[in-house]
């Protein structure tokens, strides 16, 4: 299957490269893998974090595609079709 949104998305500027921005707002630093937003560079962390922030932000704007924002990852998944590149 063809995913339009992984054709189409970009590589914005990282919003901060020190974590998951809502855990770093509430303290938290245990995250397991970070997640970078392609449409507007929010980094989150993953669904095997306790918070699943990249997921949550998918959740409340519809962004479709994110990337592993690991140091020598370069996969990327889209949400809406759940493929991974």
């Amino acid at each position: 299957m063809q995913c339009e949104h992984l054709s189409v998305a970009t590589d914005p500027v990282p919003q901060t490269t020190e974590g998951c921005q809502e855990c770093l707002e509430i303290g938290f630093r245990d995250w397991v893998h970070l997640r970078m937003c392609l449409e507007c560079g929010h980094i989150g962390c993953c669904d095997s974090s306790p918070y699943r922030h990249a997921t949550a932000h998918f959740g409340s704007t519809k962004h479709p595609v994110m990337r592993s924002f690991q140091p020598g990852e370069s996969w990327r998944w889209c949400y809406v079709h759940e493929i991974v590149e």
